[in-house]
């Protein structure tokens, strides 16, 4: 999820990326640093219970996976494996990401895999952090909540808060309800940080610009309401499977910065 400038892709397929799983990196992160990925998805495809057009995965339609999940005790086992050589290599991560082909908060045992990670960061690299790069389909589920709220940096995803953007742009594969992600949001107190794409041009000739006061005003009122700990914006970084998609840029993503941060919420601004 957003690592692929600095990542050779395992399968290369029409601009779009497919992650090695269950680990993969260390790689540097727009906006998390050294990150080594943790993805939870298999190594062959694509699942997520969104279909976004800009994502760099492709569609889920165009990598159906032939291999399954990847258990628990792989996981632990390559995680291990890989934060020993790096410790012998005398480098580090900064962040334990888990990010990849798709939705993390999917795989049956999350909770679980989040236990095991945050207990081998204790052992190898105690100063790393545990981030979770998520889309908040799932945060309803108790035990993804109470996962979430043992993780340092808990990102999820809220591109706006109009249902017809989100079934157009980030296309739910199942019920979505932006008021029922809001208040999950809110239930985590404040330990969340919300992750934003804005971006212009248009996908299947309707335009996909939220960078104008339609769609961001109603979006920082729900910002309001879940009082994250910080918010993070940011715009296309490489080629997306859909065409017409275009880079917020500079002062769009600047002056919504400003607007959260008027709020006195830590905004940061990835372009």
């Amino acid at each position: 999820m957003h690592f692929a400038h600095l990542f050779v892709p395992l399968h290369p397929v029409m601009s779009t990326i497919i992650y090695p799983s269950p680990i993969f990196g260390p790689v540097h992160s727009r906006r998390l640093g050294v990150s080594l990925g943790i993805n939870l998805l298999p190594a062959d495809g694509k699942v997520c219970s969104f279909d976004c057009v800009y994502c760099e995965c492709g569609f889920n339609g165009d990598h159906r996976p032939s291999l399954p999940l990847p258990t628990r005790e792989e996981v632990a086992a390559a995680l291990e494996t890989k934060l020993q050589q790096m410790t012998a290599e005398g480098r580090l991560p900064d962040v334990l990401t888990f990010a990849g082909n798709g939705e993390p908060t999917c795989h049956p045992h999350f909770a679980e895999i989040i236990d095991d990670t945050i207990a081998l960061r204790n052992w190898y690299c105690p100063e790393a952090k545990v981030s979770v790069l998520s889309n908040a389909t799932q945060i309803h589920r108790p035990q993804v909540h109470d996962a979430l709220m043992r993780v340092d940096n808990n990102i999820q995803k809220l591109d706006t808060v109009s249902e017809e953007y989100i079934r157009r742009i980030d296309r739910p594969q199942g019920t979505y309800d932006v008021r029922q992600v809001i208040e999950g949001l809110k239930a985590f107190n404040g330990h969340v940080i919300i992750q934003t794409m804005f971006m212009q041009g248009d996908a299947a000739g309707k335009p996909v610009d939220n960078t104008g006061d339609e769609y961001v005003l109603p979006w920082i009122e729900a910002v309001k309401e879940i009082r994250p700990q910080q918010v993070m914006i940011y715009t296309i970084d490489r080629e997306t499977p859909t065409q017409g998609l275009q880079k917020a840029n500079h002062e769009q993503l600047d002056r919504i910065a400003s607007m959260v941060k008027a709020e006195g919420i830590p905004c940061s601004a990835s372009y």
